[in-house]
């Protein structure tokens, strides 16, 4: 067996997507240490989740920095001496800035809540309904400089049904998420997902679309 993908997951709230992750590697679906569970709210009930479990956490206030570049250099100097495989950006609601994303280039995942490139930023499921979409969905990316326009690695989608509100979207997308995370994190410590300078393979051929995990 290899050995155990290594992950820093960063938060700011609840946490359910950790919860998944935690979920998986328990059950033993997914092989790998979560070394660091990182948030920048002190009352993040995701630290919570973490300390039942015995991982370690840590919170890192950005509002204890005069700016973006001093908050990444602090993240930079916890995460740096962890050397983890992977960051994983779990409802982490901080813009990352470049020096920090160089520093992990190829290594940053974020969860965004949409079928990206549509409906980049906040509130994507008012938005969807707003826009008459058909379906709403969730994108797994890696994180470069641009907001969410890093190269999308899985999508899964939902029907939006008639009566749906935005509390019904966020429902479905969750579930979804749960699966999407752990899923993609499992392919990436077998080797079947590799990125290389942000060149993604899949099963050995380069990955010309995202991946598809669907309800």
């Amino acid at each position: 067996m290899s050995s155990p993908l290594a992950l820093a997951v960063l938060i700011s709230g609840n946490g359910s997507n950790l919860q998944a992750i935690i979920d998986a590697i328990e059950a033993g679906s997914l092989n790998a240490d979560i070394r660091l569970v990182l948030a920048n709210e002190a009352d993040a009930f995701g630290l919570t989740r973490a300390a039942r479990h015995g991982i370690a956490t840590r919170v890192i206030d950005h509002r204890n920095y005069p700016s973006r570049e001093a908050f990444d250099a602090a993240l930079l100097a916890c995460l740096q001496p962890l050397e983890p495989d992977y960051i994983v950006l779990a409802g982490f609601m901080r813009i990352l800035g470049g020096d920090f994303v160089g520093a992990f280039a190829g290594r940053i995942l974020n969860i965004h809540p949409s079928l990206l490139p549509a409906y980049k930023g906040l509130d994507t499921y008012r938005r969807a309904l707003q826009g008459g979409e058909s379906h709403h969905g969730v994108s797994i990316h890696l994180v470069t400089a641009e907001l969410d326009d890093g190269p999308v690695l899985l999508q899964g989608s939902y029907p939006i049904e008639p009566g749906d509100d935005a509390d019904d979207l966020q429902r479905k997308g969750h579930r979804l998420e749960h699966r999407m995370y752990p899923t993609l994190l499992q392919w990436l410590g077998e080797g079947r997902l590799s990125i290389d300078a942000n060149q993604v393979s899949h099963d050995g051929k380069p990955l010309t679309a995202p991946l598809r995990l669907d309800p």
